[in-house]
């Protein structure tokens, strides 16, 4: 209940547009699902003073969602730091009949994008990123638990290391995301059939993520 009302609050922000905060000089976007709209808040915090800190207005999605708004959630401002992530709707398998939360069903359902399509839409959304002149950091894709209702664990691995391949071809680092959610999620994940974390959980991922963003700005 207090995950559920946490998310409610991040969206109704996000929703509502108010998405800049913090006070500094540099600019940092987040672009991504879920997961970074839950470390977003702690990242902000930590940087407050140094950077202002943006997520894109509600949930990046999958890889194709992020190709068609790109250019909306850019803007026309000017970016210090980029730090992005697709990965965990992309490998995502969804039926419409389905009832579990966002259609999910891995027995029944259609794979988002296969690994060739997210390859080219990394392609595409990298290649616009570095285009604005801003140091880009690629986030890997996070846990995904064994009962989760419309994704593999299996996947996780495949799609990273096809991330991992666009990326070295054009130069931007990975940050390791999926190596510290293993650790976090056992205790402070939201159970072995969901992808998301408790505030902590949450904390603990963000000190990770100004880490690398610092290492740039």
């Amino acid at each position: 209940m207090i995950q559920k009302r946490f998310f409610h609050l991040l969206l109704l922000l996000f929703g509502c547009g108010l998405l800049l905060s913090g006070a500094g000089n540099k600019r940092v976007l987040i672009i991504g699902d879920s997961i970074s709209i839950g470390y977003t808040p702690y990242v902000t915090k930590a940087l407050a003073g140094r950077a202002q800190v943006v997520h894109n207005k509600g949930n990046a999605g999958a890889s194709a969602n992020g190709v068609e708004n790109l250019q909306t959630w850019l803007g026309n401002r000017k970016w210090d730091v980029i730090y992005f992530n697709f990965g965990l709707h992309d490998l995502c398998y969804r039926h419409p009949d389905s009832p579990v939360q966002g259609h999910r069903d891995k027995v029944n359902g259609t794979l988002t994008a296969t690994l060739e399509e997210y390859e080219q839409n990394l392609e595409t959304i990298v290649t616009a990123l570095q285009q604005t002149g801003a140091k880009v950091i690629f986030a890997n894709t996070t846990y995904v638990p064994s009962q989760e209702a419309g994704r593999y664990a299996k996947d996780v691995d495949r799609y990273n290391r096809v991330a991992e391949r666009v990326m070295k071809r054009h130069g931007i680092p990975v940050d390791d995301l999926h190596a510290l959610s293993l650790e976090v999620h056992p205790e402070f994940g939201l159970g072995d059939d969901n992808v998301h974390y408790t505030p902590e959980g949450y904390r603990l991922l963000s000190e990770q993520v100004v880490k690398s963003i610092e290492k740039v700005l």
